[in-house]
């Protein structure tokens, strides 16, 4: 298929991308590479790209809506993942209007270049941040998620209402795709493993927040891509028997599905700087610091909507995972 991926340069979109051109699909990469990070990093994550005839590189802000227009009329993309966004929840409280142009205006532009364009599905980044308040535990796709603690995660729940308005006017297929702490090589330097692992090798202190009790669900890059693709490929149809009267948050009688994607084992996050001591073979010296504004103690993933409609199933260990981001790691910057 001809397959527009948006976020082509970053941390999924790159390794998605790449996946995709190994199954035999053309790839139109989006990015406009931005400095959120460190720009070499994208360009080298790129760079894994640019010698395969299947992709075809286009820079592009999709803010920029005659830009977004120009590259859909191109292209005519058959489906769309959507993973450019301003990331980072601790940076929306810095600088939250930067995730009103992306997030909100720049998903905007690209659901408008689905619906000219006659898109096949459009599967979109959301986050596991739009559970917010919540504390039931696994969080599941059939919660109520009106209860955001960062604007970040009120962007991505608005994504979500957006997508749904356009699957119910327009038949526009549409999926999210609620991520839960994505980890391994080539990831970005802003993540806890990526921001630890550069601390210890320098014996310089990591801040440890809410004094090392978060529990996170990390899921490993390789599981998620699988996810994605299993997804891409299932275009969602209107569920008939939908009721009004008792209203089901994951689903629609528009084309319309949320899923978790998700490890479905939360770690505590002191267990995992030990296995990333035990990786590095070096001891962390830790400052432990109260919870920041915005984060949410722990999550946990309910993938039980994604098992049964695609078959996912994750199956790298945090062991496994963090080995292999280190040796990741110690390769591409020569430690």
């Amino acid at each position: 298929m001809k397959i527009m991926v948006t976020g082509s340069a970053g941390f999924i979109g790159a390794a998605l991308s790449l996946r995709l051109l190994e199954r035999g699909d053309e790839v139109i990469g989006i990015d406009n590479l931005n400095d959120y990070y460190d720009v070499a990093l994208k360009e080298a994550r790129l760079a894994r790209l640019l010698h395969s005839d299947g992709f075809q590189e286009e820079r592009g802000d999709i803010e920029d809506r005659a830009r977004m227009q120009q590259l859909f009329a191109l292209h005519q993309p058959e489906r769309v993942v959507h993973l450019a966004a301003q990331a980072g929840v601790r940076y929306s409280i810095e600088n939250p209007m930067a995730y009103v142009g992306t997030n909100l205006v720049g998903f905007a532009h690209i659901l408008e270049g689905c619906r000219a364009s006659g898109v096949q599905h459009l599967v979109y980044a959301s986050s596991s941040s739009v559970y917010g308040a919540n504390t039931a535990m696994p969080f599941s796709v059939h919660h109520n998620v009106d209860h955001p603690l960062s604007l970040y995660a009120a962007s991505k729940k608005a994504n979500e209402l957006m997508a749904h308005t356009y699957s119910h006017l327009y038949a526009l297929p549409t999926t999210g795709l609620r991520f839960f702490t994505v980890y391994g090589p080539w990831g970005r330097p802003d993540m806890a493993l990526f921001k630890f692992t550069r601390a210890i090798l320098a014996d310089e202190p990591i801040q440890v927040f809410n004094y090392g009790k978060h529990r996170r669900d990390f899921t490993f890059i390789d599981d998620i891509v699988e996810g994605i693709i299993r997804v891409l490929d299932r275009v969602p149809a209107g569920d008939p028997d939908w009721s009004g009267d008792q209203p089901d948050a994951a689903s629609s009688r528009a084309p319309y599905r949320i899923y978790n994607i998700g490890n479905n084992q939360p770690v505590e996050l002191m267990d995992y700087i030990q296995v990333l001591e035990d990786c590095l073979g070096r001891k962390a010296r830790i400052n432990q610091l109260p919870l920041q504004p915005g984060d949410v103690p722990d999550t946990f993933a309910d993938v039980t909507d994604l098992v049964r409609d695609t078959g996912y199933q994750p199956s790298t260990t945090i062991s496994e995972g963090v080995a292999r981001f280190v040796d990741w790691y110690r390769g591409f910057y020569r430690v």
